[in-house]
């Protein structure tokens, strides 16, 4: 979700790249772990459709307190079980609806040590919004259904979230960082967000740096894995987005975004809304960040 008060916070990052930098943990590596997969269209557009049919049969969108968010959260949890997952619903209220976040736990890992992904899975009520986040939760969906069929036996503990509500002003990230408690916070090393990874006319990803943090080793990561790609990226640093919820509580963030479509909030932000080259490329990179940052454990 990138709410429209924070586009001219937006514009105004992408005029400048932040110079501010931290020290970054260092981390021991394990060799076990396999080479990332790479992700085909076919591998994560079929979700996306699959949020427009709800949306289509649901009054046109996947808002808060409907049932075209609903049926979001039980397609993407079923896919969850049926891959191995450990699924848990996260209610809240907002405005009078109750509503649900979805988290999923890949069995295994250092529970000391998490690393978790996440996206918002919510529209607004003017459109089905399948950049705005479906791109995002359908990348993340295809990431943790990778992480199920490759059998990933991660170092860190790896866990998924979708949030509900996070239009009206990222309430179901900031309920669920809120019920943490101060030890679990502790516990996740970074989460990665990801809102609007498939933005036509993408020519360069916009990484998240952490304001609070620096430089962190997620965003190394992710720079790195597009650089070798000969992809160019800018460093943005504002709010708007589920890592503000994180960001808030003191733990890491990283990720990225495509920008800023044309349609955002708009009955126009449909299926024909996405490059599908733009959203393989966006879980690629997901992909494989996260094998990587999986493979290490930070040294204390």
């Amino acid at each position: 979700m990138t709410s429209r008060r924070s586009l001219p916070r937006l514009a105004a990052a992408v005029l400048g790249v932040s110079l501010t930098l931290s020290a970054v943990p260092a981390a021991t590596a394990d060799t076990r772990l396999p080479a990332a997969p790479t992700v085909s269209e076919q591998q994560v557009m079929p979700h996306l459709r699959a949020l427009q049919r709800i949306a289509d049969r649901n009054g046109g969108n996947r808002a808060h307190g409907t049932k075209g968010y609903a049926e979001s959260v039980a397609y993407v949890k079923r896919a969850l079980d049926r891959a191995g997952f450990r699924t848990k619903l996260v209610p809240f209220t907002h405005d009078g609806a109750t509503g649900n976040s979805l988290i999923a736990d890949w069995p295994g890992g250092d529970p000391d040590h998490v690393l978790m992904t996440g996206a918002h899975l919510d529209s607004v009520k003017e459109g089905p919004g399948i950049n705005d986040n479906g791109s995002g939760s359908a990348a993340v969906l295809a990431t943790a259904l990778q992480v199920a069929k490759t059998g990933l036996k991660p170092e860190r503990h790896l866990r998924f979230a979708w949030w509900g509500a996070e239009e009206p002003g990222l309430i179901g990230s900031a309920e669920y960082v809120r019920k943490l408690s101060a030890a679990e916070r502790r516990r996740i090393d970074v989460y990665l967000n990801f809102d609007q990874a498939g933005s036509k006319n993408t020519r360069q990803w916009l990484v998240i740096h952490d304001d609070e943090h620096g430089e962190t080793e997620a965003q190394q990561a992710f720079e790195a894995w597009f650089a070798e790609r000969s992809i160019p990226t800018f460093d943005i640093g504002v709010g708007g987005s589920d890592h503000e919820s994180f960001g808030n509580a003191g733990i890491p963030s990283s990720g990225f975004s495509t920008g800023i479509s044309d349609c955002i909030h708009e009955a126009c932000d449909d299926l024909s809304n996405v490059d599908p080259k733009t959203e393989r490329t966006s879980t690629d990179a997901i992909v494989g960040v996260l094998w990587k940052l999986a493979a290490t454990t930070p040294r204390h």
